[in-house]
């Protein structure tokens, strides 16, 4: 598994890359391969200042669907609407093409709260 050390993570295995006062957030790779085959991805939280740890959207899988949830207080500029037709890229490359929002953040402090690369590696006993 993968775990980027220039990215920071939540408990609930989003991941957060930082470029100023804006950020692109994900699922992680230990996520995706616990979903499975990515098959939708619904999020109309666009325009929207979301709190952290409320639903953004939600990721649907073969067999489940999950809750997106906001890392960091942030508003959501834009959906990676490469996913509208690939949503198979969180599964081939999650940190990369398979983005799911881009963010203006509300409070960059609250970046600090969360988990470092290690940190996140040791919460999945990978």
């Amino acid at each position: 598994m993968n775990f980027p050390s220039e990215l920071k993570y939540t408990k609930d295995h989003e991941w957060v890359r930082v470029e100023g006062n804006e950020a692109f957030i994900g699922i992680t790779d230990f996520a995706q391969r616990e979903l499975g085959d990515i098959v939708y991805i619904d999020i109309n939280t666009v325009g929207e200042e979301v709190s952290k740890d409320d639903v953004f959207g939600s990721v649907e899988a073969v067999k489940t669907v999950s809750d997106l949830f906001m890392p960091v207080t942030a508003t959501v500029l834009e959906i990676n609407a490469a996913l509208n037709d690939s949503p198979e890229l969180v599964n081939s490359d999650p940190y990369g093409e398979g983005w799911m929002v881009k963010v203006t953040l509300s409070d960059a402090a609250q970046v600090a709260e969360l988990l470092d690369a290690a940190a996140y590696q040791a919460l999945v006993g990978a």
